[in-house]
């Protein structure tokens, strides 16, 4: 597969090492001391990013799109959602096409 899985895996793991970190130390340990802050900072990370798909290029949708992943891995720990529970979504989700999976969440 891609290099982005291991990168992934490696950038995850290094997030779950700075749990318990002094905040004042580290932005890591200051997201995951803070989750409603690391939900913000994602939310700003996607805005970035789709500004940076529509109106500057590759080279900025990549930085943008890398500065969403750490943030969202972040979020994730800081709420204490693990990246099984999320691939047991994704896993659910497979074989059903877009449309009607989001018919059964109402949406």
């Amino acid at each position: 597969m891609s290099r982005l899985f291991e990168v992934l895996q490696r950038l995850a793991a290094t997030v779950e090492a700075r749990k318990g970190g002094d905040p004042a130390a580290s932005y890591t340990a200051k997201l995951l001391n803070d989750p409603a802050l690391a939900a913000k900072k994602l939310g700003e990370e996607a805005v970035e990013t789709v500004i940076a798909a529509v109106a500057q290029g590759p080279e900025a949708l990549a930085s943008e799109s890398a500065d969403l992943l750490y943030h969202w891995l972040a979020l994730m720990a800081a709420s204490g959602v693990s990246l099984d529970a999320v691939a047991e979504k994704l896993e659910a989700r497979e074989g059903t096409s877009g449309h009607a999976e989001k018919a059964s969440r109402g949406g």
